[in-house]
């Protein structure tokens, strides 16, 4: 599809197949729209937020959101939640407290993800509209970013899966220093301290997924684009082991984790990596560094950015999420995303993918398509085990 040709499709309508598989793309004024997150909220309703401007790093980027109610056939008309002319505000992560809805977000300076900040919100839906309230700044370091939902540690604490983009003096960001880490609080997200997780120089986008018991496995993109790496917590979150690399291929893009009812580990990704593909780019922001005639930071890891972000992919996993032999792919394409541009047509990732399961087995994905737009598909239960197509 042409860029015109999905903005055309960017109605929010449902379309619906005979063996129950449904997509849409959602509406939106931006032109990129990017970094879809999925949650339901008591009444049932479908919330999809993501980030949607001209161009990844730019300040026009703000967080939008649109709602799915139960049984509709159309998204809802999209709803600016943020809106910092300064700033370009990113990953955003609906969480719930015990009492109230609460948006996460990141807010950084062009291309300098080692100056983000975090920003917290109240989110209230009613009659299917998303409503926010002022931001405030959460007290941790300067380039703690997030993507994943937040989930509860044994002692009752609240755990915010981190990646750190460590700031290093007089040097750009480029992936090298980042790690992983989680935020820890016990009121409820008022205050946060910070708890790194060892051995995890290159691990990001952290996703916690709690098993039986006391265990919790954790999940981690790849800024050295090799395989999706796994961490585990015997102690309900307490600490963690160091990160260690699964069976599945990853290329330096965010994944998803969750577990199904059934007890398996559903991994929704794209599994390719630098051994897969020649593709590569200078850095994430290439397209926008003119001007920062700093030197990219040194030592740490060796980033690797630009392998194509495609095929979209569910992969299985019945032991706890050290292999992951069971796979489909949901969406495929060229996957290339040398650029970031959204208007041109080069971009061809199938990226960023969100997932939930509904209470009758239906999995319920949301992701990027070419930069352009937030595609969102329903798989119907027994999809990934070859019920129907």
């Amino acid at each position: 599809m042409s860029p015109d040709d999905i903005a055309r499709s960017m109605t929010g309508a449902l379309n619906e197949r005979p063996e129950g598989k449904a997509e849409a793309f959602l509406p939106s004024p931006a032109v990129q729209n990017h970094a879809a997150f999925l949650e339901r909220f008591e009444d049932g309703t479908l919330a999809c937020l993501w980030f949607g401007g001209t161009l990844e790093g730019k300040s026009d980027i703000s967080i939008y959101g649109s709602t799915l109610a139960p049984g509709a056939a159309h998204w809802s008309a999209p709803v600016q939640l943020s809106n910092d002319p300064d700033r370009s505000e990113q990953n955003p992560v609906l969480a719930h407290n015990g009492h109230e809805w609460q948006l996460f977000h990141t807010a950084q300076p062009s291309g300098n993800q080692d100056e983000c900040l975090l920003r917290a919100r109240t989110v209230s839906l009613e009659n299917g509209v998303l409503t926010a309230g002022e931001p405030r700044t959460i007290g941790l370091p300067l380039g703690s970013f997030i993507r994943a939902r937040f989930v509860r540690r044994k002692d009752g604490a609240w755990m915010m899966p981190i990646f750190r983009c460590i700031p290093r003096p007089g040097q750009r960001w480029n992936g090298s220093h980042d790690n992983a880490a989680v935020g820890v609080s016990h009121d409820d997200g008022e205050t946060w301290t910070l708890e790194d997780v060892p051995g995890s120089t290159g691990s990001v986008h952290m996703t916690i997924v709690p098993l039986d018991g006391d265990e919790m496995v954790a999940f981690y993109r790849r800024r050295q684009s090799d395989f999706v790496h796994r961490s585990v917590s015997t102690d309900g979150g307490i600490t963690w082991s160091a990160t260690e690399p699964t069976d599945v291929p990853n290329n330096n893009s965010s994944i998803n984790v969750i577990r199904l009812s059934d007890g398996r580990l559903a991994m929704v990704c794209n599994p390719s990596s630098a051994a897969t593909s020649n593709d590569r780019r200078v850095s994430l922001y290439d397209e926008i560094e003119e001007g920062d005639d700093r030197p990219d930071a040194s030592g740490g890891c060796e980033p690797i950015w630009g392998v194509p972000r495609a095929p979209l992919s569910l992969c299985i996993s019945t032991d706890g999420g050290k292999t992951f032999p069971l796979r489909r792919v949901i969406d495929d394409s060229a996957g290339t995303c040398l650029s970031n541009n959204s208007e041109d047509g080069r971009n061809k990732e199938l990226s960023y993918p969100y997932l939930l399961e509904g209470d009758g087995g239906e999995l319920h994905v949301a992701y990027t398509y070419f930069r352009r737009a937030i595609k969102y598909v329903r798989l119907p239960a027994g999809w990934i085990d070859g019920a129907s197509e």
